[in-house]
């Protein structure tokens, strides 16, 4: 028999951090432990609720997790995003890791280095730290400053270094005018970028094909895929839009299973990927990495997150150079929980 319980959880940032939709001091998300009363064996997923951009930011949240908790085996039929990935990945670390070179601390996963928003002179001290730490792959949230100031960034950027040396993605959180946004990626593309990530808001169908069949910069889909869908939903939206890329995050669209899903989609259609986290915690972090670690994939993911909160979980992760590596442990049970049924 599977028992299941929850507790919130909140957790603080090290410092204020920026989007162009929002600024945060904290993130409030749940944790779900599963326990197997026949062999006395507990798990722990999170529920990575992310207030403002979660499809499943709905009210009575907390009441649907706690319904759930009172029938665990039934999670595959919930369609609210964050509890599939928080009731998945709990069962998944139940049965058992498989192991991987990840897992036994021989093989980091690649990842980009991100810089979040701030001021130009903020952003440029954060640009040079990421680069003086190694990463060779950098990953700027714009929208929250003048374009003609990240501009600058970005020209200073490629006076040190040639795009052999340095890759560039962005992040726009739908944050460009719909009415400009090809203007804005043509002035953008001189500086050889390798992608952009949601140059427009959501929903905005026809305008993001249109993006991706004109942008001289490659588009990734990252908002546009929120929310929990079916294959056939999922496979109607990619072709509806057919990007460059996609930007998958587990906790957002369903889980690690539907991510599979779009990646199988993706590669049927020549579309590339990556995933990110999604500001979760280390215990939903480390589930998005185990998972994309028996993938083998060598494209620098966004798997930097863990280090951004000052009262995160304990855990065997760490970020050495440009990649997320794992001490040779399993993931320490979270303490100091008090458990709700």
């Amino acid at each position: 028999m599977i028992e299941a319980r929850y507790s919130p959880y909140r957790l603080d940032f090290r410092f204020e951090a920026i989007t162009s939709r929002q600024h945060m001091l904290h993130k409030d998300t749940y944790l779900v432990c599963l326990t197997d009363t026949d062999s006395g064996r507990t798990a722990v997923g999170e529920c990575a609720l992310f207030k403002g951009l979660s499809a499943d930011d709905v009210p009575g949240y907390e009441q649907h997790l706690a319904r759930l908790c009172a029938a665990p085996l039934t999670w595959r039929e919930c369609t609210l995003p964050s509890l599939r990935f928080g009731f998945e990945t709990a069962f998944r670390a139940l049965a058992g890791e498989h192991p991987t070179s990840w897992s036994k601390g021989c093989a980091g996963i690649p990842i980009n280095g991100l810089v979040w928003m701030g001021d130009k002179a903020t952003m440029a001290e954060r640009i040079t730290e990421k680069i003086d730490a190694g990463f060779r792959v950098i990953k700027l949230k714009i929208g929250g400053i003048a374009l003609d100031q990240e501009m600058e960034l970005l020209a200073d950027m490629r006076r040190r270094f040639s795009p052999f040396d340095l890759e560039i993605r962005l992040d726009a959180n739908g944050s460009l005018d719909p009415a400009t946004a090809l203007r804005d990626l043509e002035r953008l593309a001189i500086y050889d970028i390798h992608s952009i990530e949601q140059p427009v808001r959501a929903g905005l169908t026809d305008t993001m094909a249109e993006l991706c069949r004109k942008s001289p910069i490659p588009i990734a889909l990252d908002e546009e895929l929120i929310g929990y869908r079916s294959r056939e939903d999922a496979a109607a939206l990619l072709d509806d839009i057919n990007p460059q890329y996609i930007i998958l995050k587990p906790a957002l669209i369903g889980g690690v299973e539907v991510a599979d899903t779009y990646i199988d989609l993706a590669g049927n259609r020549g579309i590339g990927w990556w995933a990110t986290s999604a500001l979760e915690s280390n215990v939903g972090l480390y589930a998005i990495a185990s998972w994309l670690a028996a993938k083998n994939t060598t494209m620098p993911q966004g798997l930097g997150t863990g280090m951004l909160y000052s009262n995160n979980f304990t855990s065997p992760m760490y970020i050495h150079g440009a990649a997320l590596w794992c001490r040779n442990s399993a993931f320490p049970f979270p303490e100091n929980i008090l458990w709700r049924n």
